[in-house]
C-alpha cells in the first residue's frame, strides 16, 4: 500500500474513532480525545515521511482531529465547553512533557533497551517544545472563538461546512506560522524554512477539508449525557 493511500485510510480511522468516542460517551469522550490527540500528536509528529511529493510529519492527522473535536463541541455544546477541552489539551501535553524530561534523567540499567527509543521521542529541545505548546493554545483558542464567530454569521445547517473548514483552516494557518516561526526559524536558511511551514500547512490543509462529513454526522448524533 502506497504511503498516500495509507495516509487516507488512517485520517479515516482516525476521523471514525473520534465518533465512535462521542457516540458512547458524549462530550466527554470529546474531552478524553482531546487529551489522547494532543499526546499521541507530539510524539507521532518525530517520524518524517513522503505524502504526495513532499516530506511531511506523522502527527497532522491526530492533531487535526482535535480540531474537529473542538468543532463539534462548540457546535452543540458551546464556546464554554470548548474551551475547557483546549484547556484539557493544553495541560495533558504540559504534563506530558514534564514527566518524560523527569524520565529521561533516570540512569537506564545495563539491561534497560528503552533509553535510546524515549530520547528519540521525548528529548525534544526547548525551543520545539515550546513551539508546540504555544502553537496548540494559540490556535486551539483561536478555532474556538472563530467558529463561534462564524456561527453567528452562518447559522444554518447547511451552512456548517462554512464554519467548520473557515475556522479550522484558518486555525490551522496560525498554528503552522506559530510553531514553525519558534521552532524552526533561524535554524534553516530562509526559503527552506518557507517550505516546511507550507509542505506543512499543504498537510494540515487536507485533513481539514476530510474532517467535514465526520462534523455533519456527529451533528446528527443524539446523544443523552
Amino acid at each position: 500500500m502506497s504511503n498516500e493511500l495509507l495516509w487516507i485510510t488512517f485520517a479515516l480511522v482516525n476521523f471514525s474513532l473520534l465518533l465512535i468516542l462521542y457516540r458512547l460517551f458524549g462530550k466527554y469522550g470529546l474531552f478524553v480525545w482531546i487529551g489522547m490527540a494532543t499526546v499521541v500528536a507530539n510524539i507521532q509528529v518525530v517520524k518524517t515521511v513522503e505524502l504526495f511529493g513532499l516530506t511531511a510529519t506523522l502527527g497532522n492527522i491526530i492533531y487535526g482531529t482535535a480540531f474537529l473535536a473542538t468543532d463539534i463541541l462548540n457546535e452543540k455544546y458551546g464556546k464554554a465547553s470548548a474551551k475547557k477541552a483546549v484547556w484539557l489539551g493544553f495541560s495533558a501535553l504540559v504534563i506530558m512533557t514534564i514527566m518524560m524530561q523527569f524520565a529521561l534523567r533516570f540512569l537506564p540499567a545495563e539491561s534497560d533497551i528503552a533509553q535510546s527509543a524515549i530520547e528519540t521521542l521525548f528529548g525534544i529541545v526547548p525551543q520545539i517544545a515550546i513551539g508546540s505548546m504555544l502553537a496548540y493554545i494559540v490556535s486551539q483558542y483561536f478555532d474556538v472563538w472563530l467558529y463561534a464567530f462564524l456561527k453567528r454569521i452562518f447559522p444554518n445547517d447547511n451552512q456548517l461546512w462554512i464554519r467548520n473548514n473557515g475556522s479550522t483552516m484558518i486555525s490551522q494557518l496560525l498554528d503552522t506560522a506559530v510553531f514553525c516561526g519558534i521552532a524552526f526559524y533561524g535554524l534553516y536558511p530562509f526559503g527552506v524554512w518557507l517550505e516546511i511551514f507550507w509542505t506543512t500547512y499543504f498537510i494540515k490543509f487536507i485533513v481539514s477539508a476530510l474532517d467535514t462529513p465526520f462534523l455533519y454526522a456527529a451533528k446528527s448524533f443524539r446523544i443523552k449525557e
